[in-house]
């Protein structure tokens, strides 16, 4: 299965702008504030996968070794700063495998190794601590991350401004 291409010229902020009159709801956003970007590519975008987990990155691990074909994983590990649920081998695995990015609700590690993956990566924060795998957690789910509910299929865009999920790709503007 092949992804379409998606222009890495667009602006979250021009997005917002052409998109501010849908009332609808289905565009939706994540503050920049709240993600700091640790990966090679500071602005990434392409259609949702999803992991929901809690310190266990079991699901995490099985999604970037398969093919990525240039979607976002979007890993709901419930704002937990305590484990990471993203490392530097998984990381390279991510870009090996053609994952556009990552947005972990949640801790990352390995910051050296992650800054040299081809991949974005987006997370709440770091600790040097890592996930006891248990084989724990749900793949291909509906998840809610700061009050949105981001669903597998949807497209997600982020950079350094922030992150905004359409239901659908939208072509970029600038």
């Amino acid at each position: 299965m092949t992804t379409p291409h998606v222009s890495l010229r667009f602006s979250t902020c021009d997005l917002c702008d052409s998109l501010k009159a849908d009332t609808s709801g289905a565009t939706r956003w994540l503050p920049g504030q709240r993600y700091r970007s640790y990966g090679a590519r500071m602005r990434f975008a392409g259609p949702i996968a999803t992991v929901r987990c809690l310190e266990d990155n079991s699901r995490v691990k099985a999604a970037v070794e398969s093919f990525g074909g240039g979607k976002v994983l979007v890993v709901d590990g419930g704002g937990s700063l305590r484990r990471a649920l993203l490392g530097g081998n998984l990381a390279a695995s991510a870009a090996k495998n053609g994952w556009a990015g990552l947005l972990v609700h949640g801790a990352v590690r390995d910051l050296e190794e992650l800054r040299a993956a081809d991949v974005g990566i987006f997370a709440l924060g770091h600790v040097p601590m890592p996930t006891e795998r248990r084989d724990e957690g749900l793949s291909d789910v509906p998840v809610q991350i700061d009050g949105q509910w981001i669903r597998p299929g949807e497209w997600l865009y982020a950079d350094e401004d922030g992150v905004v999920i359409t239901p659908t790709a939208v072509h970029p503007v600038g």
